[in-house]
Protein backbone atom coordinates (compact mmCIF):
# COMPACT_ATOMS: atom_id res chain seq x y z
CA UNK A 1 0.00 0.00 0.00
CA UNK A 2 1.33 3.32 -0.75
CA UNK A 3 0.38 4.58 2.42
CA UNK A 4 2.25 2.20 4.31
CA UNK A 5 4.91 2.84 2.30
CA UNK A 6 5.06 6.39 2.85
CA UNK A 7 4.81 5.56 6.91
CA UNK A 8 7.47 3.17 6.74
CA UNK A 9 9.57 6.17 5.10
CA UNK A 10 8.81 8.31 7.63
CA UNK A 11 9.42 5.84 10.35
CA UNK A 12 12.66 5.24 8.92
CA UNK A 13 14.03 8.74 8.75
CA UNK A 14 13.15 9.26 12.22
CA UNK A 15 14.67 6.08 13.44
CA UNK A 16 17.99 7.10 11.84
CA UNK A 17 18.01 10.35 14.21
CA UNK A 18 19.78 10.03 17.65
CA UNK A 19 18.45 10.66 20.52
CA UNK A 20 18.87 9.10 23.57
CA UNK A 21 17.73 11.00 26.95
CA UNK A 22 19.07 14.22 27.44
CA UNK A 23 21.09 14.34 24.56
CA UNK A 24 18.17 14.70 21.63
CA UNK A 25 19.63 17.71 19.84
CA UNK A 26 19.67 15.18 16.38
CA UNK A 27 16.08 14.59 16.08
CA UNK A 28 15.27 18.06 17.44
CA UNK A 29 16.84 19.93 14.58
CA UNK A 30 14.87 17.41 11.77
CA UNK A 31 11.27 18.29 13.96
CA UNK A 32 11.99 21.71 13.64
CA UNK A 33 12.69 22.08 10.02
CA UNK A 34 9.72 19.71 9.38
CA UNK A 35 6.95 21.62 11.24
CA UNK A 36 8.54 24.63 9.30
CA UNK A 37 8.30 23.27 5.69
CA UNK A 38 4.20 22.43 6.71
CA UNK A 39 3.66 25.90 7.75
CA UNK A 40 3.16 25.39 11.86
CA UNK A 41 3.77 26.98 14.50
CA UNK A 42 6.71 25.34 16.37
CA UNK A 43 9.36 25.71 18.71
CA UNK A 44 11.76 24.30 21.49
CA UNK A 45 11.09 25.06 25.06
CA UNK A 46 13.69 25.16 28.25
CA UNK A 47 13.35 21.25 29.06
CA UNK A 48 14.05 20.49 25.82
CA UNK A 49 10.65 20.03 23.88
CA UNK A 50 9.63 19.84 20.76
CA UNK A 51 6.43 21.16 20.19
CA UNK A 52 3.80 22.45 17.52
CA UNK A 53 0.54 24.29 17.95
CA UNK A 54 -1.85 24.28 15.36
CA UNK A 55 -5.09 26.79 16.66
CA UNK A 56 -8.56 25.91 17.33
CA UNK A 57 -11.93 27.44 16.40
CA UNK A 58 -12.25 27.81 20.17
CA UNK A 59 -8.92 29.46 21.41
CA UNK A 60 -10.00 29.47 24.73
CA UNK A 61 -9.70 25.51 25.23
CA UNK A 62 -6.39 23.42 24.83
CA UNK A 63 -5.49 19.61 24.81
CA UNK A 64 -2.26 18.38 23.74
CA UNK A 65 -0.80 14.85 22.31
CA UNK A 66 2.29 13.48 23.17
CA UNK A 67 5.01 10.89 21.85
CA UNK A 68 8.66 11.11 23.05
CA UNK A 69 11.38 11.81 21.21
CA UNK A 70 13.91 10.31 23.38
CA UNK A 71 15.05 6.44 22.97
CA UNK A 72 17.14 4.16 26.05
CA UNK A 73 20.38 3.39 25.86
CA UNK A 74 23.35 3.59 28.14
CA UNK A 75 25.15 6.26 30.09
CA UNK A 76 29.24 5.87 29.95
CA UNK A 77 30.77 5.85 33.26
CA UNK A 78 34.72 5.06 32.73
CA UNK A 79 36.54 5.35 30.09
CA UNK A 80 39.64 2.99 30.32
CA UNK A 81 43.50 3.49 28.98
CA UNK A 82 43.04 0.71 26.69
CA UNK A 83 40.24 2.10 24.63
CA UNK A 84 37.54 0.10 26.75
CA UNK A 85 34.82 2.08 27.72
CA UNK A 86 32.43 1.22 30.27
CA UNK A 87 28.71 1.97 30.34
CA UNK A 88 25.46 1.68 32.83
CA UNK A 89 21.80 1.40 31.49
CA UNK A 90 19.82 5.03 30.32
CA UNK A 91 15.97 4.00 30.44
CA UNK A 92 15.14 0.32 30.05
CA UNK A 93 17.87 -0.93 28.46
CA UNK A 94 19.54 -4.60 28.87
CA UNK A 95 22.56 -5.65 26.68
CA UNK A 96 21.71 -8.39 25.73
CA UNK A 97 18.67 -7.15 24.03
CA UNK A 98 21.25 -4.85 21.82
CA UNK A 99 24.06 -8.10 21.76
CA UNK A 100 27.31 -7.81 20.61
CA UNK A 101 27.85 -5.09 17.61
CA UNK A 102 28.10 -1.75 16.70
CA UNK A 103 27.56 1.21 18.88
CA UNK A 104 27.47 4.50 18.83
CA UNK A 105 29.11 6.64 21.44
CA UNK A 106 27.98 10.66 21.20
CA UNK A 107 31.22 12.38 22.19
CA UNK A 108 30.79 16.23 22.70
CA UNK A 109 32.82 17.07 19.07
CA UNK A 110 32.74 13.64 18.00
CA UNK A 111 30.53 10.31 17.41
CA UNK A 112 32.69 7.30 17.82
CA UNK A 113 31.46 3.57 16.87
CA UNK A 114 32.31 0.72 19.06
CA UNK A 115 31.18 -2.97 19.51
CA UNK A 116 29.44 -4.05 22.31
CA UNK A 117 31.60 -6.83 24.15
CA UNK A 118 30.93 -9.48 26.53
CA UNK A 119 33.92 -11.52 25.96
CA UNK A 120 34.79 -14.71 24.10
CA UNK A 121 32.63 -17.95 24.42
CA UNK A 122 35.85 -20.86 24.55
CA UNK A 123 36.68 -20.54 28.09
CA UNK A 124 36.58 -21.96 31.23
CA UNK A 125 35.26 -21.77 34.49
CA UNK A 126 38.46 -19.43 35.22
CA UNK A 127 37.03 -16.62 33.36
CA UNK A 128 34.20 -14.66 34.08
CA UNK A 129 32.27 -14.99 30.97
CA UNK A 130 31.69 -18.70 31.57
CA UNK A 131 29.18 -17.48 34.09
CA UNK A 132 26.93 -15.39 31.86
CA UNK A 133 26.98 -19.06 29.50
CA UNK A 134 25.31 -21.16 32.02
CA UNK A 135 23.62 -19.62 35.10
CA UNK A 136 24.32 -15.36 35.47
CA UNK A 137 22.22 -12.92 33.80
CA UNK A 138 24.15 -10.56 31.47
CA UNK A 139 24.18 -7.05 33.01
CA UNK A 140 25.71 -3.71 32.07
CA UNK A 141 28.48 -4.22 34.59
CA UNK A 142 29.44 -7.61 32.72
CA UNK A 143 29.94 -5.71 29.25
CA UNK A 144 32.06 -3.45 27.60
CA UNK A 145 32.68 -1.13 24.25
CA UNK A 146 35.34 -1.75 22.64
CA UNK A 147 37.00 1.36 20.73
CA UNK A 148 40.65 0.71 19.97
CA UNK A 149 41.20 4.44 20.53
CA UNK A 150 43.49 5.47 23.00
CA UNK A 151 42.04 7.41 26.56
CA UNK A 152 43.61 10.44 23.97
CA UNK A 153 41.74 9.86 21.43
CA UNK A 154 38.77 9.50 23.14
CA UNK A 155 38.92 12.47 24.96
CA UNK A 156 39.39 14.68 21.74
CA UNK A 157 36.07 13.25 20.43
CA UNK A 158 34.70 14.51 23.33
CA UNK A 159 33.46 10.91 25.34
CA UNK A 160 33.44 11.45 29.06
CA UNK A 161 31.30 9.86 31.65
CA UNK A 162 27.92 11.08 30.63
CA UNK A 163 28.55 10.80 27.17
CA UNK A 164 25.27 8.72 25.55
CA UNK A 165 25.59 5.32 24.20
CA UNK A 166 23.01 4.21 21.43
CA UNK A 167 22.52 1.27 18.82
CA UNK A 168 24.88 2.13 15.54
CA UNK A 169 23.04 3.69 13.04
CA UNK A 170 25.26 0.59 11.22
CA UNK A 171 22.49 -2.14 12.56
CA UNK A 172 19.78 0.75 13.11
CA UNK A 173 17.73 0.99 9.68
CA UNK A 174 14.25 -0.43 10.07
CA UNK A 175 13.23 -3.72 7.73
CA UNK A 176 9.90 -4.38 6.15
CA UNK A 177 7.94 -7.63 6.69
CA UNK A 178 4.76 -7.33 4.61
CA UNK A 179 2.47 -4.83 6.71
CA UNK A 180 4.71 -4.67 9.43
CA UNK A 181 8.07 -2.37 10.54
CA UNK A 182 10.72 -3.90 12.52
CA UNK A 183 13.18 -1.59 14.12
CA UNK A 184 15.06 -0.35 16.88
CA UNK A 185 13.42 2.72 18.88
CA UNK A 186 9.51 2.32 17.54
CA UNK A 187 9.25 3.17 20.54
CA UNK A 188 9.06 6.43 20.23
CA UNK A 189 9.88 7.23 17.02
CA UNK A 190 6.78 5.86 14.84
CA UNK A 191 4.82 8.00 17.26
CA UNK A 192 6.93 11.07 16.48
CA UNK A 193 5.83 10.36 13.19
CA UNK A 194 2.21 10.33 13.71
CA UNK A 195 2.50 13.84 15.62
CA UNK A 196 3.93 14.97 12.18
CA UNK A 197 0.75 13.33 10.35
CA UNK A 198 -1.23 15.34 12.47
CA UNK A 199 0.62 18.50 11.99
CA UNK A 200 -0.18 17.93 8.30
CA UNK A 201 -4.04 17.12 8.37
CA UNK A 202 -5.23 19.63 11.22
CA UNK A 203 -6.35 22.50 9.82
CA UNK A 204 -8.93 24.17 12.40
CA UNK A 205 -9.31 21.72 15.00
CA UNK A 206 -12.28 22.04 17.75
CA UNK A 207 -9.62 23.67 20.10
CA UNK A 208 -5.73 24.71 20.25
CA UNK A 209 -4.03 21.49 19.63
CA UNK A 210 -0.01 21.30 21.10
CA UNK A 211 1.29 18.21 19.64
CA UNK A 212 4.54 17.87 22.11
CA UNK A 213 7.41 15.92 21.20
CA UNK A 214 8.54 15.08 24.23
CA UNK A 215 12.11 14.83 26.00
CA UNK A 216 13.23 12.50 28.64
CA UNK A 217 10.65 10.22 28.88
CA UNK A 218 12.22 7.26 29.34
CA UNK A 219 14.35 8.29 32.29
CA UNK A 220 10.54 9.94 34.03
CA UNK A 221 8.43 11.84 31.47
CA UNK A 222 10.85 14.88 32.52
CA UNK A 223 9.77 16.56 29.27
CA UNK A 224 6.39 16.28 29.66
CA UNK A 225 5.85 17.23 33.28
CA UNK A 226 7.85 20.57 32.27
CA UNK A 227 5.29 21.07 29.84
CA UNK A 228 1.78 20.09 31.68
CA UNK A 229 2.91 22.20 34.68
CA UNK A 230 3.29 25.62 33.16
CA UNK A 231 0.31 24.57 30.70
CA UNK A 232 -3.72 24.21 31.37
CA UNK A 233 -5.07 21.46 29.31
CA UNK A 234 -8.58 20.22 28.65
CA UNK A 235 -6.93 16.44 28.10
CA UNK A 236 -3.74 15.17 27.57
CA UNK A 237 -3.20 11.53 25.37
CA UNK A 238 -0.27 9.78 25.29
CA UNK A 239 1.16 7.95 22.21
CA UNK A 240 3.17 4.87 22.56
CA UNK A 241 3.87 1.57 21.93
CA UNK A 242 1.59 -1.48 23.81
CA UNK A 243 3.86 -4.62 24.91
CA UNK A 244 2.49 -8.40 22.97
CA UNK A 245 2.92 -10.20 25.88
CA UNK A 246 1.22 -13.57 27.11
CA UNK A 247 -0.64 -12.04 29.79
CA UNK A 248 -2.60 -8.66 28.39
CA UNK A 249 -5.33 -9.71 26.03
CA UNK A 250 -4.10 -7.74 22.63
CA UNK A 251 -3.70 -8.98 19.24
CA UNK A 252 -1.26 -8.38 16.68
CA UNK A 253 -2.85 -6.60 13.54
CA UNK A 254 -3.54 -3.33 12.75
CA UNK A 255 -5.82 -2.22 15.76
CA UNK A 256 -4.76 0.37 18.30
CA UNK A 257 -5.25 -0.23 22.15
CA UNK A 258 -6.93 1.84 24.32
CA UNK A 259 -5.32 2.02 27.98
CA UNK A 260 -7.83 1.65 31.35
CA UNK A 261 -4.84 1.47 33.45
CA UNK A 262 -0.55 1.05 33.75
CA UNK A 263 1.67 0.97 36.42
CA UNK A 264 1.48 4.49 37.47
CA UNK A 265 -2.31 4.51 37.72
CA UNK A 266 -5.68 4.80 36.16
CA UNK A 267 -6.52 6.79 32.95
CA UNK A 268 -9.80 9.15 32.10
CA UNK A 269 -12.67 7.12 31.85
CA UNK A 270 -14.60 10.09 30.34
CA UNK A 271 -11.73 10.68 28.18
CA UNK A 272 -11.08 6.80 26.98
CA UNK A 273 -14.79 7.05 25.93
CA UNK A 274 -14.68 10.06 23.51
CA UNK A 275 -11.85 8.44 22.16
CA UNK A 276 -13.77 5.27 21.54
CA UNK A 277 -16.35 7.37 20.02
CA UNK A 278 -13.82 9.23 17.62
CA UNK A 279 -12.45 5.25 16.80
CA UNK A 280 -16.16 4.75 15.58
CA UNK A 281 -16.57 7.96 14.13
CA UNK A 282 -12.93 7.16 11.87
CA UNK A 283 -14.06 3.57 10.83
CA UNK A 284 -11.41 1.70 13.45
CA UNK A 285 -11.36 -1.08 15.91
CA UNK A 286 -9.31 -0.45 19.72
CA UNK A 287 -8.33 -2.65 21.78
CA UNK A 288 -8.95 -2.17 25.25
CA UNK A 289 -6.19 -3.42 27.79
CA UNK A 290 -4.69 -2.74 31.48
CA UNK A 291 -1.16 -3.29 31.35
CA UNK A 292 1.69 -3.08 33.83
CA UNK A 293 5.52 -2.91 33.94
CA UNK A 294 4.44 0.04 31.73
CA UNK A 295 4.30 4.11 32.14
CA UNK A 296 3.55 7.05 29.58
CA UNK A 297 3.57 11.20 29.68
CA UNK A 298 0.04 11.03 30.11
CA UNK A 299 -0.42 8.77 33.40
CA UNK A 300 2.52 9.79 35.39
CA UNK A 301 1.93 13.62 34.40
CA UNK A 302 -2.11 12.76 35.68
CA UNK A 303 -0.19 10.94 38.88
CA UNK A 304 1.10 14.55 39.97
CA UNK A 305 -1.54 16.35 39.49
CA UNK A 306 -0.52 18.13 36.11
CA UNK A 307 -3.75 17.13 34.08
CA UNK A 308 -7.22 15.79 35.15
CA UNK A 309 -8.40 14.19 32.16
CA UNK A 310 -5.40 11.87 30.55
CA UNK A 311 -5.57 9.03 27.96
CA UNK A 312 -3.14 6.88 25.99
CA UNK A 313 -3.82 5.21 23.09
CA UNK A 314 -1.16 2.89 21.64
CA UNK A 315 -0.28 0.57 19.21
CA UNK A 316 0.54 -3.01 19.24
CA UNK A 317 4.60 -4.22 19.56
CA UNK A 318 6.50 -7.31 19.63
CA UNK A 319 9.80 -7.09 21.46
CA UNK A 320 9.60 -3.79 23.35
CA UNK A 321 12.69 -2.02 24.08
CA UNK A 322 14.15 -4.45 22.15
CA UNK A 323 14.31 -4.76 18.27
CA UNK A 324 10.53 -4.12 17.69
CA UNK A 325 7.97 -4.95 15.45
CA UNK A 326 4.39 -3.30 15.07
CA UNK A 327 1.88 -3.41 12.15
CA UNK A 328 2.24 -0.30 9.99
CA UNK A 329 -1.78 -0.16 9.68
CA UNK A 330 -1.59 0.12 13.50
CA UNK A 331 0.21 3.27 13.76
CA UNK A 332 -1.96 4.85 10.81
CA UNK A 333 -5.19 4.25 12.58
CA UNK A 334 -4.06 5.77 15.76
CA UNK A 335 -3.40 9.46 13.30
CA UNK A 336 -6.86 8.34 11.84
CA UNK A 337 -8.41 8.35 16.00
CA UNK A 338 -6.94 11.44 16.74
CA UNK A 339 -7.70 13.31 13.76
CA UNK A 340 -11.46 12.66 14.43
CA UNK A 341 -11.04 13.43 18.06
CA UNK A 342 -9.48 17.00 17.48
CA UNK A 343 -11.76 18.27 15.25
CA UNK A 344 -15.15 17.33 17.23
CA UNK A 345 -13.35 17.94 20.59
CA UNK A 346 -15.90 18.09 23.78
CA UNK A 347 -14.59 18.39 27.28
CA UNK A 348 -17.86 16.78 28.85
Amino acid sequence: MLEFDRLFKNIEELVMLHSPSGAESEINQRLMEKFATLGVNAWLDSADNAIALIPGRDREKSIAITAHKDEIGALVKTVGTRGRVEVRKLGGAFPWVYGEGVVDLLGDKQTISGILSFGSRHVSHESPQKAQQEKTPLNWENAWIETKCTAAELAEAGVRPGTRMVVGKHRKRPLRLKDWIASYTLDNKASVAILLDLAERLQQPAVNVYLVASAKEEVGAIGALYFTQRQPLEALIALEICPLAPEYPIADGENPVLLSQDGYGIYDEGLNGQLRAAADRAGVEVQLAAISGFGSDASIAMKFGHVARAACLAFPTQNTHGFEIAHLGAIGNCTRILEAYCNEFSDR
